[in-house]
């Protein structure tokens, strides 16, 4: 005797709920956190009015804009801007002194902070950790206009660097500020200094997460201090290391404005003129703006195509998890 069974079954799709019963239950949801849903508000609203209005204006790169006629009384001239970049030696002056100078930034910038983070974790004196702690996340909190008066005093002729080389036996009367072939290296390493510190909490804070009894363990096993550094520590940090690498490699030309405006002058300017100072002079002082906007909006593009290669890189290396 057979018996014939259905094996399949009908699945009846849910419909989903109308745009009314949707806006209830999100309207009961932020009655029930109406407090922490209006802690969001200001926030949104920043969003909207500085980060998604100001998108409207992009459109300039791509007109012959004038400020009587308006964005939307402007011509559209199509892709004419850009050319003009392409054919602008100014511009790719600019684009060899950003790239230059943040190269160095991001193989000394990237490096130090892990080291100096490491050796501050290391630390077991507190009070001694703690004033370690302090002096090097100070510069962060200062300005570029102190910070570059600092700089361009202790690059003087009769400065405290030209001091230090004569205590060496080195004697020179140059200021280092006016030789365009040491501000790469000026700027990149004050950037560094300045920054050094403060790129060490994140590194700090994930270190203090790492079970203890690693360590204990590699111990008892006769590891030596470098080698528990090597093994545990430095494993441990590797998501953030590859999110921080991502965000530098992201922001290779996106230079630091305030810092070359304080250090930039008539003698350095060949090598100092970098792309956001650029900008900004053919932009606001020369009225250029559709210019200026193209090769930011240019720049932008170029930012995201590293941001995306670099994430894909990072994700090969890191068993295909991506960090973002």
């Amino acid at each position: 005797m057979s018996t014939n069974t259905n094996t399949s079954t009908n699945m009846i799709p849910v419909p989903r709920p109308s745009i009314a019963v949707r806006m209830a239950d999100w309207g009961r949801t932020f009655a029930r956190q109406w407090q922490l849903q209006s802690m969001v508000i200001p926030g949104v609203i920043f969003m909207i009015i500085f980060n998604f209005i100001p998108i409207y204006g992009l459109t300039i790169a791509f007109k012959n804009y004038s400020v009587i006629s308006g964005i939307g009384g402007s011509t559209w001239n199509g892709l004419e801007n850009f050319k003009i970049i392409l054919k602008d030696k100014y511009f790719w002056e600019s684009v060899t002194n950003t790239f230059g100078i943040s190269a160095i930034k991001l193989s000394v910038g990237f490096v130090l902070p892990v080291i100096l983070a490491v050796l501050i974790f290391e630390l077991k004196w507190i009070p001694f950790k703690k004033i370690i702690q302090t002096i090097t996340y100070l510069p962060h909190f200062l300005s570029w206009i102190i910070l570059g008066g600092m700089i361009i005093t202790w690059m003087s002729s009769h400065g405290m660097i030209n001091d230090m080389l004569g205590i060496i036996g080195i004697d020179t009367a140059t200021n280092h500020m006016l030789d365009a072939h040491k501000y790469w290296a000026i700027a990149a390493l004050s950037d560094v200094w300045k920054e050094a510190g403060w790129g060490t909490i994140l590194y700090l804070a994930t270190m203090s997460k790492i079970d203890p009894t690693y360590y204990e363990a590699a111990e008892i096993d006769g590891a030596s201090k470098l080698r528990k550094i090597w093994s545990i520590t430095i494993p441990n940090l590797g998501n953030i290391l590859c999110l921080n690498l991502i965000l530098s490699v992201s922001g290779l030309f996106n230079s630091n404005l305030d810092q070359t405006l304080v250090l930039m002058n008539s003698q350095n300017q060949p090598s100092a003129e970098v792309i956001n100072s650029y900008v900004y002079k053919v932009g606001l002082t020369q009225g250029d703006f559709a210019y200026a906007t193209a090769v930011g909006l240019g720049v932008s593009v170029i930012s995201v195509i590293l941001l995306v290669v670099t994430n894909l890189i990072t994700k090969k290396l890191n068993d295909n998890q991506s960090v973002l």
